[in-house]
């Protein structure tokens, strides 16, 4: 059978969704056309092209290019609910949300948006550290450049799938493969020392669960060279869903809190602490909301 359904929860939009998914048109890593996204998804020893749409009875709609083993097409099931974090219950954040000066007007226009995930730990990192210190629109173009050149792709009804490069791939990069895409010399240092740890199993997903709490958590990505709080506090709350997770010093957080407040200037680190005290447990999910004002 080539198509499975995903049950939808209280407070989900597809349609919310959609509209986050198409923030930029150098988006690599999936197509969406049409109210419709294209993904190409690696579930265990398979890999999969994934059509996802609205069933619009209660459910997400997949459809596969090829039909998965009973076990695949549970994993893809399962990377399709982590990516539109469709387990979290929303109802505390939005109790909480709707009496917050900065977040009471974003959960009403966008409400049903999930905090929409980067469920690879490699892609989340490389994307924080691609995106750190640049402006968002030409961080995505270095991420397309280098997953086109880099990862592998596949042809399904015309368009063209991508996965991200994996570590194994990276480690045997050398810094001028990626400074000739405009990667800073010591971005490309970063990424091809985080692939190192992760193809050598040095750092994985799991022992990051197993960290016990999102401080050690933390630390010991920020032992990590060219992770630093920012970056891993982002890694934290796309990919491992710590719901505490809080890039405080992130710009794009910075511009939406001054603009929702109508500020001459960004925000001390201070302020945002005062001022998103309420937050207290929901701040990757605040941050999220607070970023999709912004675009």
């Amino acid at each position: 059978m080539n198509e499975a359904r995903i049950e939808i929860p209280p407070y989900f939009s597809f349609e919310q969704n959609l509209g986050y998914l198409t923030r930029s048109a150098d988006e690599s890593m999936f197509q969406v056309e049409e109210g419709r996204v294209y993904r190409w998804i690696e579930a265990g020893d398979e890999r999969h092209a994934v059509e996802i749409t609205d069933g619009n009875e209660g459910h997400i709609r997949l459809r596969f290019k090829d039909e998965p083993s009973t076990e695949g097409r549970d994993r893809i099931v399962r990377y399709v609910r982590d990516w539109f974090d469709t387990d979290t219950d929303l109802a505390p954040f939005y109790a909480m949300a709707e009496k917050d000066l900065l977040l009471q007007e974003a959960v009403v226009r966008y409400r049903g948006l999930r905090l929409i995930g980067i469920p690879d730990l490699f892609e989340a990192l490389c994307w924080g550290i691609l995106g750190q210190q640049i402006n968002l629109k030409f961080a995505f173009k270095l991420k397309k450049r280098f997953v086109e050149l880099f990862g592998s792709h596949l042809e399904w009804e015309g368009r063209t799938l991508h996965l991200f490069p994996t570590p194994e791939r990276v480690r045997e990069l050398r810094v001028e493969d990626l400074t000739a895409l405009q990667i800073t010399t010591r971005k490309a240092e970063y990424m091809i020392g985080v692939a190192e740890l992760m193809a050598s199993g040095e750092l994985t997903k799991s022992s990051l669960r197993a960290a016990g709490s999102l401080k050690e958590a933390e630390r010991r990505l920020v032992s990590i060279r060219g992770i630093g709080p920012w970056t891993a506090n982002y890694a934290l709350m796309r990919c491992l869903r710590m719901p505490n997770a809080f890039p405080i010093d992130d710009a794009g957080l910075h511009i939406a809190i001054k603009q929702r407040l109508g500020l001459s200037e960004k925000p001390s680190v201070k302020q945002i602490r005062e001022l998103s005290a309420g937050w207290a447990g929901w701040e990757s999910y605040a941050t999220f909301y607070m970023w999709r004002t912004t675009y």
